[in-house]
């Protein structure tokens, strides 16, 4: 058996971070009654979307700090509400972050996927989500029993793509560059940062989307995919 490790990014690989997070903006925008400000929920999420990813991006390659973006994705929403107010953002955010913990739906066979690998292969998951909240997201959606660790971009100080957060995630869990192996479904961000750092990698690409840049080691369009590879 080749591989031996397996780190799996959480979100939007195993957790469904696109409808669980859309669930939870949508009960923050009904309860907040930001529908006195917006014509519909989808206004207000077409604005706040992009300009997240935007921030998550600025992150990831250090030109932002996490309270920037914690306070900054939200404000760019408030703002057009004539509300610029950074306690009010903060406490806004915790909110989202604490009704996100309680979202449960994930990726399709997730958890037929983690029965089938646990036996076999020591599972660990590597994230650049944040420590409050990544460990309640995986208790509450029946994911942490298979995981014998998780590693998180704030332990190591750096953001996948980045190699050092791969060299971190192998010396802290004892384990071979050769047999180790990533699965995620960003190619900018999970299996660049693994090919940087010379180790192999599973694309979950269930759109499709091209490639690219150097083709993956494999890629799979569903988690059940993947059985038939490891």
């Amino acid at each position: 058996m080749k591989y031996r490790s397996i780190f799996f990014d959480l979100d939007d690989t195993l957790w469904d971070t696109a409808c669980n997070n859309k669930a939870c903006l949508e009960e923050v925008y009904h309860d907040y009654h930001f529908e006195r400000y917006y014509p519909s929920f989808d206004d207000f999420f077409d604005l706040y979307m992009p300009h997240n990813l935007q921030l998550w991006a600025k992150y990831r390659n250090c030109e932002i700090d996490r309270r920037t973006l914690i306070l900054e994705r939200l404000l760019y929403v408030l703002r057009p509400m004539g509300i610029d107010d950074e306690v009010f953002a903060a406490k806004l955010n915790d909110d989202f972050l604490q009704r996100t913990a309680t979202k449960t739906k994930l990726v399709a066979d997730a958890i037929e996927l983690l029965k089938y690998l646990f036996p076999k292969y020591r599972l660990f998951i590597l994230s650049n989500g944040f420590r409050e909240i990544q460990s309640l997201k995986m208790q509450n959606a029946g994911l942490a029993p298979y995981f014998e660790r998780i590693l998180l971009s704030e332990d190591a100080s750096i953001q996948k793509p980045h190699r050092k957060i791969f060299d971190y995630a192998l010396k802290t869990t004892n384990s071979r560059r050769v047999e180790a192996l990533m699965i995620g479904d960003s190619f900018e961000v999970d299996i660049v940062g693994a090919q940087n750092a010379r180790i192999d990698q599973i694309w979950l690409n269930p759109t499709h989307e091209g490639i690219k840049g150097k083709p993956p080691t494999f890629t799979v369009h569903s988690l059940l995919e993947i059985k038939h590879i490891l």
